[in-house]
């Protein structure tokens, strides 16, 4: 399909980028357009203008530190892929990158895009808010940081306003022992996922687990965490009976939509699977 009529900028810098978007009511900025495009091509879009941010190099580039992995938002899949410190620097992230959509899409595709459109079967949200991310944004108002657990806010809906700008993702530190997990189920590879969960905790002198994290997509109208089955794995050790408790549990903590991909009930029993691959990677 054609895409819809639509006036055109390229700005050079952020506050440019700012004010273009608070000078029209309907303007949408333009990362990557991995999710913009297809919407635009359907017409479930129609913005008047459209501000690309391709040309703001702030927005680029992964940082690692004592702080931990802070990602511009106009940083690529591809660049995630090919950032041979994130193997250690943040493993789970790296995982959960290469079961995005396909090869080509992964070339454009950024971070900020796919954070601002909070697709509820997206990779990128889901890891955001399992791992406690804060995100930097900034409008004609000025700068803020948005925790992950306030930032998305319904289906394609998030706590963003409409002049506002993602500027950078910031990822806590991540011990070098930590386990971690991610298992996702799709139609087929590079689709949006059914279902899909991602799971980290670390150990205690006694091997048992502390501060466990577990996150599912494709079940809510939002990523969701589920602190019931957190709070089962936190002070044990994992293994194959407290696994299959928390995969029960899982299924328990959600209420997934019904559509027409899959069944609520299928659903359910899916993402309860993925917490149970996801557990059974991390502990091995």
């Amino acid at each position: 399909m054609k895409l819809p009529a639509f006036d055109y900028a390229c700005p050079t810098t952020l506050p440019e980028a700012v004010q273009l978007l608070a000078s029209r009511e309907d303007a949408k900025a333009l990362a990557g357009g991995q999710s913009l495009v297809p919407m635009l091509a359907f017409r479930l879009l129609h913005p008047a203008l459209l501000v690309d941010l391709r040309k703001l190099a702030d927005l680029r580039g992964i940082r690692i530190g004592e702080n931990g992995v802070t990602l511009g938002a106009m940083v690529r899949w591809r660049d995630i892929e090919d950032d041979r410190r994130l193997t250690t620097a943040h493993p789970l992230l790296k995982a959960a990158v290469a079961h995005v959509a396909h090869y080509q899409i992964r070339n454009r595709g950024t971070v900020g895009g796919s954070i601002a459109h909070a697709d509820p079967a997206a990779e990128m949200p889901g890891i955001a808010l399992t791992c406690e991310a804060q995100i930097a944004v900034v409008g004609s108002s000025g700068a803020r940081v948005i925790p992950a657990a306030e930032f998305f806010t319904g289906a394609l809906t998030t706590a963003l306003a409409p002049d506002e700008i993602i500027v950078e993702v910031r990822l806590p530190p991540w011990p070098a022992r930590r386990r971690w997990g991610f298992a996702e189920f799709a139609r087929r590879r590079g689709d949006f996922a059914l279902a899909a969960a991602a799971v980290f905790y670390d150990e205690d002198a006694r091997g048992r687990a502390a501060n466990a994290h577990v996150g599912v997509i494709g079940v809510a109208d939002r990523p969701l965490r589920l602190p019931t089955v957190e709070a089962l794995l936190n002070g044990e050790k994992i293994d194959p009976a407290t696994i299959a408790r928390a995969e029960t549990a899982a299924a328990a903590a959600v209420d997934p939509p019904e559509d027409i991909h899959a069944g609520a009930d299928y659903r359910r029993a899916l993402a309860a699977t993925m917490v149970e691959r996801a557990l059974k990677q991390a502990a091995a």
